[in-house]
Parts: C-alpha cells; sequence; structure tokens
C-alpha cells in the first residue's frame, strides 16, 4: 500500500536537509527523476513559504515546470546533479511553472498531494 508522496513531510516547500538550501548553486544542475533525465534547474528558492525548483524540462516535452523542494531526494555538488523522486510523467503532467504567488502554489500543492512516492 502506498502513501501521498508528501505524507512523511510538515509541507512539501522544505528541503529534506536544510543544508541544501543554496539557491544560486543549483541554477544550472542537472534534474534526475526516478526514471530518467528531466532537464535543468532554472531557478531555486529555499524561501520559508515556498522551497522549490523551476526546471526546465523542454527535452522532456514539458517547458518550465515547478519541482516542490519536498520531492528533492539527494543533490549531488560535485556533479551538479538533483535527484528527484518523481517520474518525468509527473513532473510534466503537473501544472506549468509561473511566479510562484499563493493561488499558483496551491495549484501546484493540490496536484503534487495527490501523487505516490516513486
Amino acid at each position: 500500500m502506498s502513501s501521498g508522496l508528501w505524507d512523511y513531510r510538515d509541507s512539501v516547500w522544505d528541503y529534506r536537509e536544510s543544508t541544501w538550501t543554496l539557491d544560486a548553486d543549483l541554477v544550472g544542475y542537472e534534474v534526475v527523476a526516478s526514471d530518467g533525465h528531466l532537464g535543468t534547474v532554472v531557478r531555486a528558492s529555499s524561501s520559508s513559504a515556498a522551497a522549490y525548483l523551476a526546471v526546465d524540462a523542454a527535452r522532456a516535452g514539458a517547458g518550465l515546470r515547478l519541482v516542490p523542494a519536498g520531492a528533492v531526494a539527494s543533490m549531488d555538488h560535485d556533479d551538479r546533479t538533483v535527484r528527484i523522486d518523481l517520474t518525468v510523467v509527473q513532473v510534466a503532467a503537473a501544472p506549468a511553472y509561473e511566479e510562484a504567488d499563493g493561488a499558483v502554489r496551491a495549484e501546484h500543492h493540490d496536484y503534487f498531494s495527490t501523487l505516490d512516492r516513486c
């Protein structure tokens, strides 16, 4: 039996490790989904209200997509890689990235809260 992707987190908008909140250092990192390459980080936020990555997933046919910080499984700063607990299809099916105001964030939260862990 699987549980919702976010059941283990108080907030989908927090990184699992506080040491991962290096905003500028994440821009340009490659993002790898559980089933393959997703794209490149074009923006990273470590805001206490909403930590997330904006990923250019054009190679996956998705364009810009928001990935909540809670989906980040690991980071490798030497290889400049971020691994996430989502599939390429799950991210591609998510609402498009827009500047994250309250309404946009709620739409993303609603979408991601329905997903199961990969």
